[in-house]
């Protein structure tokens, strides 16, 4: 990892960009150091680097020392020791918006839906789903989106998710939960006909992500609406059993009976 990435993550995690400069630069001296070195090592102006170390000091990231000459210098909190710090800070404010945020928070005036536009919005509200899940979580994925999924799919079981997985193509899924690889029809053949993957990611039946991956793009939708969730689960339910049924009476004698009985043939006709 880059110091520019050490710096961004700091700021995520609550630092200005010159507190993050300006501790970084503490960690690197390995010794005490007065407020011109910091600005010299750092890049943080000299016309702000004391304002910017006092607020280290007042947040508990670094601490004032008296040189030999005197003079005020700063050393770090060490770094596994401010990370410890952070996490219980940011772990006890979760706890405490968890039980005050929806005490404030309006009704909705409708159930929530909304686009995403690109891969990683897709991914990033698929997670949101996964994690949100506490009853159960219905995935139909190929292995490209599910490499980005897996942590979390994996912690949902942990936690005694019911997990029910599709998975289609030259990877499945072998985690943990109820595990269906996608053989009847072929990965290829569906996208084949598709020409993108589909990707249904639905927890407890009330929240959804459907959406496609394929030539470069990705395109979607996430919604709270039940009923729509509803259905995105029964299209996950149905093709796992799709699968069980092709794996008990085989995939030649489905065959058969989709190419013969007039009903599916109407429902399967392609326009």
């Amino acid at each position: 990892m880059s110091t520019q990435d050490v710096l961004e993550h700091l700021q995520r995690l609550g630092m200005s960009g010159y507190e993050a400069k300006a501790y970084v630069a503490l960690v690197g001296a390995g010794r005490p150091v007065n407020g011109y070195e910091v600005a010299k090592r750092s890049g943080v102006p000299r016309s702000t680097v004391y304002e910017t170390l006092g607020k280290l000091v007042a947040r508990g990231a670094a601490y004032e020392v008296r040189g030999s000459s005197d003079a005020t210098e700063y050393l770090p909190l060490p770094p596994e020791s401010l990370l410890d710090r952070m996490r219980r800070e940011f772990d006890g404010s979760v706890s405490a918006l968890r039980s005050a945020l929806p005490r404030v928070a309006a009704a909705p005036e409708g159930h929530l839906i909304h686009n995403l536009k690109d891969a990683q919005a897709m991914l990033d509200r698929a997670g949101d789903v996964v994690a949100g899940a506490r009853r159960d979580l219905f995935v139909s994925i190929w292995p490209q989106e599910m490499r980005a999924l897996r942590g979390q799919v994996e912690e949902a079981a942990g936690r005694d998710v019911e997990v029910s997985v599709v998975s289609f193509g030259a990877e499945p899924f072998d985690g943990p939960g109820n595990v269906y690889e996608h053989r009847y029809s072929a990965p290829e053949a569906v996208l084949e006909e598709f020409r993108y993957r589909l990707i249904v990611v639905v927890g407890d039946r009330r929240e959804a992500v459907v959406g496609g991956f394929g030539d470069g793009a990705a395109w979607g939708v996430y919604t709270a609406d039940p009923a729509v969730a509803l259905m995105a689960a029964e299209f996950v339910r149905q093709d796992i059993a799709l699968q069980i049924l092709a794996d008990r009476v085989g995939a030649a004698e489905l065959d058969r009976l989709f190419a013969t009985e007039p009903e599916l043939l109407r429902l399967l006709r392609r326009r």
